[in-house]
């Protein structure tokens, strides 16, 4: 059984679930994955807590041990913020925890040259801490937008889809993405969870699946654990 740690946002938790099931459209509901979604919605604020470590790191443990006492193999997190904390929850958890920013990073090293310029759009937070440089400095040029368009578009747009106005959302983001694209970016990371409901809500999942422009980490997140479940 697959436990995914949910509730960072809800929207993103539940589009994640989605992906999981849409992966096996069409099949017996027998075929379909065993999940149990823990929507754990009252862990703490990640950006406003990054000086709190600890505080969100046992809210984050408790979800995790939930999951783990329910008998799942292993937990997915569809939240790229909450990754920040990752190898700390691993060594309070017994069973495996796919690592979300990892998997971007070698879905990017699959369909992307050295040196090749990426776009990240993510929360403050996750650009603070660094979540996705880790990964891809070594191989790639990691842009992000100036701070007026995080605030007024990658953000806003964040805000927007988790008060469910995905249509503005997505006409807000247009705004970062057009500047990165502009840059020259051949691939740009949907690096929070909420940003791929923006850009994709009104898309069929064919087309989402065969973006050629954008990472979509929980897509990535899904298949990989599809791939671990069977």
């Amino acid at each position: 059984m697959i436990g995914v740690l949910g509730g960072m946002g809800t929207q993103a938790g539940l589009d994640f679930c989605t992906k999981l099931a849409k992966l096996n459209r069409g099949k017996l509901d027998q075929k379909y994955p065993i999940f149990l979604l823990y929507n754990k919605s009252n862990i703490p604020d990640r950006k406003t807590n990054l000086k709190r470590y600890k505080y969100v790191l046992k809210s984050l443990v408790e979800g995790c041990k939930f999951l783990e006492k329910n008998n799942c193999k292993f937990i997915s997190i569809p939240c790229n913020t909450a990754h920040h904390w990752i190898y700390d929850i691993k060594k309070k958890i017994k069973i495996p925890i796919l690592n979300m920013p990892s998997l971007v990073f070698k879905a990017a090293k699959k369909s992307c040259k050295n040196k090749t310029k990426i776009g990240l759009l993510a929360t403050e937070a996750t650009i603070k801490t660094k979540i996705y440089n880790k990964y891809f400095d070594k191989d790639f040029d990691l842009l992000i937008p100036p701070k007026n368009l995080q605030i007024n578009s990658v953000n806003k747009s964040i805000k927007l889809v988790k008060m469910g106005r995905t249509r503005e959302a997505e006409k807000s983001l247009k705004l970062s993405i057009n500047y990165l694209l502009k840059k020259k970016c051949q691939k740009i990371i949907l690096g929070c969870t909420e940003l791929p409901i923006a850009i994709f809500a009104f898309k069929s999942f064919k087309k989402a699946k065969l973006s050629k422009t954008f990472l979509d980490p929980n897509l990535i997140l899904a298949k990989a654990s599809m791939k671990k479940y069977r």
